[in-house]
């Protein structure tokens, strides 16, 4: 793998990670009052529909007929263990036990991937890359570690172990469908659209509460949905396509530091040094995995 080719594939992973932490700011911002999977389920419903705009203009839904019937049972299988799945089981986990629990469980996601990217995908990982991302999700559980301190759930301890493994299956199946040659936009796409038909499940459920969303909330959902799961997504899918999800997916694990970093300068929250400590060893496991 060449010098620029990785340079861009972590740029494009770093950006995803910007992305999404500017989403989860713009969720925090104004929908303290609705529930985390009413929320899912509006910003699936509206970045699918964003996909299927993009597609018309550009003619991306004609490159659907050359995917294969296993290709789109893959990237139907892959939307739902990322968005539907192993999201339910991280906003379950943190409903249960908070956020400074859960997250240091979650955030181990990038080691699985790169475990399954060795496994099955037979992906070159050397020890550089490995303590990058040990580092990485290092920072992350020092950064989530300042946080209160909540109780621990049995029932919540399992689903966050569920979420990342979960979310690391739904990475490799994207993975290989990239290797596979699908388009990057198409991946994207295809993804987001047929989560949004899992998600449609709790659909019964929330609809009382989708209804009620007020159009500013609606507007920073919108905002949060293209921040997150258009442009992020995006970016993220590119990246796993150029220098592969063992790379990508520790890279773009650093968002909750961003995310912690821009709430202090957004949402005027209390600085912690914990974060900076965090940054320190996030941006030391981000030089490890791009010059590996």
């Amino acid at each position: 793998m060449s010098v620029s080719v990785m340079l861009i594939g972590v740029t494009a992973s770093l950006i995803s990670a910007f992305s999404w932490a500017v989403s989860a700011i713009l969720i925090k911002v104004g929908m303290k009052n609705k529930s985390p999977i009413s929320v899912n389920i509006f910003r699936l419903y509206a970045v699918s529909l964003m996909f299927i705009i993009i597609f018309f203009i550009n003619g991306t839904f004609s490159s659907l007929y050359f995917l294969s019937g296993k290709e789109l049972i893959i990237a139907f299988i892959s939307g739902q263990f990322g968005f539907v799945i192993g999201d339910y089981f991280y906003l379950t986990a943190l409903k249960l036990m908070g956020v400074s629990r859960t997250v240091p469980i979650t955030s181990t996601y990038p080691l699985w991937a790169i475990l399954w990217a060795f496994l099955f995908l037979s992906r070159h990982i050397n020890l550089q890359i490995i303590i990058g991302a040990v580092l990485v999700v290092t920072a992350i559980i020092i950064v989530r570690r300042a946080e209160e301190k909540e109780d621990i759930n049995p029932k919540g301890f399992i689903f966050a172990l569920l979420a990342p493994l979960s979310w690391s299956f739904a990475i490799l199946t994207m993975d290989w469908l990239s290797v596979e040659g699908v388009p990057v936009l198409t991946l994207a796409g295809i993804r987001m659209m047929f989560a949004a038909v899992g998600v449609s499940i709790f659909l019964p459920k929330y609809i009382g509460e989708l209804k009620q969303i007020s159009k500013k909330e609606a507007f920073l959902l919108i905002g949060a949905a293209t921040c997150g799961l258009l442009i992020g997504q995006y970016l993220f899918v590119y990246s796993v396509n150029l220098v592969g999800s063992q790379i990508a997916a520790p890279v773009s694990a650093i968002n909750p530091i961003i995310a912690s970093f821009l709430a202090i300068f957004i949402l005027k929250e209390p600085p912690n040094k914990k974060i900076l400590e965090g940054l320190i060893l996030a941006v030391i496991g981000v030089i490890l995995i791009s010059t590996a």
